[in-house]
């Protein structure tokens, strides 16, 4: 089994969670829900796999996320 991770990052300006991947060629999504954008690339990411050459494989996803705010004291 193929384990490819998925970063996920909030931008602040946006106000919108985006995914990118090192591992998936043309892995970039955005949405203003982690749960939704977790969704998308489940859905999104055999597809790309499938474009780029991969095919009958269980994928393993390991999402990473990252959020910075800001907080007045």
């Amino acid at each position: 089994m193929l384990e490819y991770t998925i970063n996920l990052s909030w931008d602040n300006k946006a106000a919108v969670w985006i995914a990118t991947s090192q591992d998936i060629p043309g892995l970039v999504l955005e949405s203003g829900s982690l749960d939704a954008l977790i969704e998308r690339v489940r859905l999104a990411a055999p597809e790309l796999l499938t474009l780029n050459g991969l095919q009958n494989e269980t994928l393993s996803i390991c999402f990473r996320s990252e959020r910075y705010d800001m907080v007045n004291i």
